[in-house]
């Protein structure tokens, strides 16, 4: 087996120096840009070195993203260099712009390609879109990244798809999931047999099913975790177990609307900074739910590694007319040191919502909460005190039980 690069199979102790070294740098370089330089505001990129310090500092989320965009268009003040610098300018459902450059495998995502077995002699069969979103892009600099060839083929048209993938003989899929099914079963109803021997995805979800599946055709599928705002997140290698974080980002596993990290093992939303110099993003939730897996991989790349997309953090749900967010569960939390976690359950009692919270707690007087989940929700509701370690480890700190049948 070989490795993308030696960063890959660092110790934690050297890992940590390097991040040492490199999280000053990227602090103080996302202060050069003006959105950033008022979240920051007077923080001191040398104090800034370990992922202890990086959590003290503030959580950005794509809704303040995008109301930047509004405000300083086309990137809200959020890069360190003007939009003509850019070779590229995408745009994202919402929508949201983002940055592009080419050369040097800008997103990073090279290192998936590596892991996945691709290079020099094969030609990517790249179904990801080519137009306005990055994804097209972003693989097609990963391949020139390990010298592999491209056939430009976006989405859609998928007969001419399946004459070009015969013609040429491309040998892996780029594309989501469920888009390769479609051509393998296109080519097999048009007596035709394409030459994929990996396939390498995102996007979407890879259902153990469909994997199978393709592994039944003999077709090696991994995936990544990668978005246009941050590039590569994370990825699987041949062992199949979790997915590694990239080199060039610090990810954290925080509690839904909060910015401290959660013990490892317990599920809670990515926040990721990328050291990315154009565009700098410190503490970016994405919005996606993952947890921390212990140890490193059997692949011998020693990166911490998560249990992939387990759902998202935004559960920002409507109960009796109000919305609930969150950051008010976080807050109701905050507000009695004795609760360790709590959830808001909403369900239905005939025609009328009704909301019930759960609270992980030693104590034994749930009328005692009853005011303040009045006042960080909004809403009255039934408290029922639950024992510590009792709540599912999933994530959900609002869960919608409701049914519209």
């Amino acid at each position: 087996m070989t490795f993308y690069d030696k960063l890959e199979t660092r110790s934690a102790d050297e890992r940590a120096l390097w991040q040492a070294a490199e999280l000053p740098a990227a602090i103080a370089r996302a202060g050069t840009a003006p959105a950033l330089a008022r979240i920051l505001g007077d923080v001191a990129p040398d104090q800034v070195t370990t992922r202890e310090a990086l959590a003290k500092l503030p959580v950005i989320r794509k809704s303040e993203l995008s109301e930047a965009q509004k405000r300083t268009p086309p990137f809200g003040g959020f890069t360190t260099r003007p939009a003509p610098d850019f070779e590229n300018v995408f745009q994202s459902p919402g929508p949201i712009y983002e940055p592009g450059r080419r050369g040097e495998d800008w997103w990073r995502l090279g290192r998936f390609l590596h892991a996945a077995g691709v290079g020099r002699g094969d030609i990517i069969h790249n179904c990801f879109g080519y137009h306005l979103t990055p994804a097209g892009m972003m693989f097609e600099s990963a391949a020139r990244a390990v010298g592999a060839a491209t056939l430009p083929a976006g989405t859609g048209q998928t007969e001419l798809q399946v004459r070009a993938a015969v013609d040429i003989g491309t040998t892996v899929y780029a594309g989501t999931p469920d888009y390769l099914k479609i051509m393998l079963d296109k080519a097999e109803e048009l007596g035709e047999r394409l030459s994929f021997t990996r396939a390498v995805v995102s996007g979407g979800a890879l259902f153990p099913s469909l994997r199978q599946g393709y592994a039944d055709r003999g077709i090696a599928t991994t995936q990544c975790y990668a978005t246009a705002d941050l590039g590569l997140i994370a990825y699987e290698s041949p062992a199949m177990e979790g997915m590694i974080v990239d080199e060039r980002v610090i990810v954290e596993i925080v509690r839904p609307g909060t910015g401290d990290p959660v013990p490892e093992g317990e599920v809670g939303e990515v926040v990721v900074t990328t050291l990315n110099p154009d565009y700098p993003l410190v503490r970016f939730a994405t919005g996606d739910l993952s947890a921390v897996l212990p140890g490193v991989s059997p692949c011998g790349r020693t990166n911490m590694r998560i249990k992939g997309w387990m759902g998202r953090a935004d559960q920002t749900t409507k109960i009796k007319g109000m919305f609930v967010r969150p950051e008010q569960v976080a807050a109701l939390v905050a507000r009695h040191p004795e609760i360790s976690r709590a959830r808001v359950v909403a369900d239905r009692s005939g025609d009328m919502d009704v909301m019930t919270v759960l609270l992980e707690t030693g104590a034994d007087d749930a009328a005692r909460y009853e005011g303040t989940v009045l006042d960080t929700l909004k809403l009255r509701g039934r408290v029922e005190l639950v024992a510590p370690g009792s709540l599912p480890n999933d994530g959900k700190v609002i869960e919608d039980r409701r049914s519209y049948d």
